[in-house]
């Protein structure tokens, strides 16, 4: 019954078929993720006084770079042989690590902000902090994958969706799983990570919205402080198929407590930074307490101008409007201005010869 009434959409347990091409649900549930994040960090570009349009730079070369890494980092790390690496069928069966994508994406980042000439820090706090809420929507694909998930629930009463998820063996996907009166419920370990990736998304997306004072940059350390902290308590709870151990080496558990290593010693290198600096920790003492005072774009003949949005709006003139396509735009005439040289002479206008015309000098 169930697979009929999705075969009415287009639709099966694993995915949509559109013009006969199938997309698993996984996949939509990352590109989801990927769209939501990048909408997002454009809001908080604008908001924190920076050229929205430079969510589309990063957009082209931030994404392709963490797939790829997703990608490298999950076979590397599983211990898969080179030639599936990126093949088709491979491929197709799924296999990316978020922290391989996380640290892909990153690097890539800064490189770009190295390119085009704008500070690091101050765009990564308007991109970092969203990655959050890209992992939470992508931890849904797992759910259609049937991975990601603990051990088995035996208790009949706690055997409820979405505390625990049934896994079966007749279906390829969870959502197909529910009609296996037989299958096996385990621990929604999927379902835990995305609500903390949430809340880690929800602080820190907050704190970036309200947040002036310097140092830039306090944020983005913070986000991989949470998601280390998240995936070092998650991975060994893992069901073990789905633990990455390459030559028997925990290699997500080891790289989510260097995260967490890296995110603190960031954050207090740029605390005593900006204190030898401004002679605060947070904000200044010496000069403009802000870090986002200024308004910073990559590209030319990219002016700021007013945006409800933006948290210095107010300082900035009103967007220009355009002009009618086709039409010149019109000039409005000025007070006191001397008549041209060709302008026809207006009514009781004295000749330009400066003789009497008709009825005067009598």
């Amino acid at each position: 019954m169930q697979s009929l009434l999705l075969a009415q959409f287009g639709a099966n347990e694993r995915g949509i078929v559109l013009f006969g091409f199938e997309i698993y649900y996984y996949a939509l549930c990352i590109v989801g993720g990927i769209l939501l994040a990048t909408t997002l960090s454009a809001l908080l570009l604008k908001r924190r006084n920076m050229s929205s349009e430079f969510i589309f730079t990063l957009f082209l070369f931030c994404i392709p770079t963490a797939l790829i890494c997703a990608r490298l980092f999950y076979c590397i790390t599983d211990g898969m042989h080179i030639k599936d690496w990126f093949s088709w069928s491979s491929i197709r069966n799924g296999g990316l690590s978020v922290i391989g994508g996380v640290i892909g994406g990153v690097g890539m980042g800064f490189l770009v902000c190295l390119v085009r000439k704008v500070e690091f820090f101050r765009a990564a706090d308007c991109v970092v902090v969203t990655i959050g809420v890209a992992q939470a929507l992508g931890r849904w694909g797992n759910f259609f994958n049937m991975e990601v998930y603990g051990g088995a629930v035996t208790n009949p009463s706690l055997q409820w969706f979405p505390f625990a998820v049934p896994v079966s063996n007749l279906y390829e996907s969870g959502v197909g799983a529910f009609s296996d009166p037989n299958a096996t419920w385990h621990y929604a370990f999927f379902f835990y990570e995305m609500l903390l990736n949430l809340i880690g998304f929800a602080v820190l997306f907050t704190a970036a919205w309200f947040r002036k004072k310097k140092p830039n940059g306090v944020l983005t350390f913070a986000y991989f402080v949470w998601y280390g902290l998240v995936r070092a308590v998650m991975e060994p709870l893992r069901d073990p198929r789905y633990i990455l151990n390459g030559a028997d080496i925990p290699w997500s558990e080891l790289f989510s407590i260097l995260m967490i290593g890296f995110g603190i010693i960031g954050i207090l290198l740029l605390l005593i930074r900006n204190y030898v600096r401004e002679g605060a920790f947070v904000g200044s003492r010496r000069g403009d307490p802000c870090g986002i005072s200024e308004y910073m774009t990559p590209y030319k003949d990219d002016p700021p101008y007013f945006s409800k949005i933006n948290m210095f709006g107010s300082k900035y003139p009103p967007k220009p409007e355009k002009s009618k396509k086709g039409a010149a735009p019109m000039e409005e005439p000025k007070e006191n201005e001397p008549p041209k040289e060709n302008d026809p002479p207006k009514e009781n206008d004295p000749p330009k010869d400066g003789t009497a015309g008709e009825g005067e000098g009598r």
